[in-house]
């Protein structure tokens, strides 16, 4: 089992950066496929990227591609989320996910353990 512990959120202007940091205790961390996903006030939980349990990294939603960079720090038990750009369309909790397979997967109901979520609000 693991747990996991969601920080780096916090209120920006529009064209901001930001980091958000998953660190895992318990199992160590690279025995899951990890995932960010988020949740915009009055919307559906969504996918935002992915990282295999051999790093290999998943497409990016598309409204975040080529913004948003997730890595993985095995040292620290630490995944990332780098976050470039941002906009006031990215104001959302986002929440760590992981699970035990190899692959990442888009489905949130395919993760089997969660943190409690961050919150990250952009101003325009």
């Amino acid at each position: 089992q693991v747990q996991l512990v969601e920080s780096g959120g916090r209120l920006v202007q529009a064209g901001a950066s930001l980091r958000l940091s998953c660190e895992a205790s318990g199992r160590a961390f690279s025995d899951y496929a990890v995932a960010w996903f988020r949740r915009a006030p009055g919307k559906e939980r969504e996918f935002v990227a992915g990282i295999s349990r051999s790093d290999g990294i998943w497409p990016y939603a598309d409204s975040v591609k080529g913004r948003f960079t997730i890595s993985r720090d095995h040292a620290k038990n630490t995944v990332y989320l780098q976050m470039n750009s941002l906009e006031p369309e990215d104001t959302a909790v986002y929440y760590c996910a992981a699970r035990s397979g190899l692959w990442v997967r888009i489905e949130d109901d395919a993760y089997d353990y969660w943190g409690q979520g961050t919150q990250v609000t952009v101003s325009s």
